[in-house]
């Protein structure tokens, strides 16, 4: 329990602090984001956004990184928040791949941003399945679904007439 309480802020603090980073200063951002969202709108067959649309896009995406952050470290729904946070970072891991960069300065910045970003995805999602020691959703409809087969089994003996 002790360790939850240290570790689930510890891994939000990252999560707080780019979101809120994203909030002030979206315009470091526009750059990475306008990657993906050509991707996407060019796949989609619609127009690209335009750089208000990214701006804001970037800036609702650092402001709900933030607040899942601080849930997370809190402990408010630390596993919704924190699968949330893993699906949130997912994408930046796909804008900071570094496989397609010829240029060796921005591969090496892309490769560390990448690496960073995998790894806050596998740690959210980690946090995310972490049911603390107690018996997760999955293991009580299977436990209960074995009780109530093993009651009707059981009452059909019981209740057998002998002839």
């Amino acid at each position: 329990m002790l360790l939850h309480r240290l570790a689930r802020p510890l891994l939000a603090a990252p999560f707080v602090y780019d979101g809120v980073q994203a909030v002030k200063r979206p315009d470091e951002h526009v750059g990475a984001a306008r990657e993906l969202t050509d991707q996407v709108t060019d796949r989609l067959g619609r127009e690209p956004l335009s750089d208000k649309q990214v701006k804001l896009l970037v800036r609702a995406h650092g402001g709900a990184t933030a607040i899942l952050g601080v849930a997370l470290g809190v402990g408010i729904f630390p596993r919704i928040s924190a699968l949330k946070l893993a699906a949130l970072t997912t994408p930046l891991a796909v804008v900071h791949q570094p496989f397609t960069t010829r240029n060796r300065a921005e591969r090496k910045e892309k490769t560390a941003k990448f690496v960073r970003a995998v790894g806050l995805v596998g740690a959210a999602a980690i946090a995310g399945v972490d049911t603390q020691g107690k018996p997760g959703i999955a293991w009580r409809v299977t436990n209960i679904r074995q009780r109530h087969a093993a009651g009707k089994a059981t009452a059909g003996l019981i209740n057998h007439p002998k002839g």
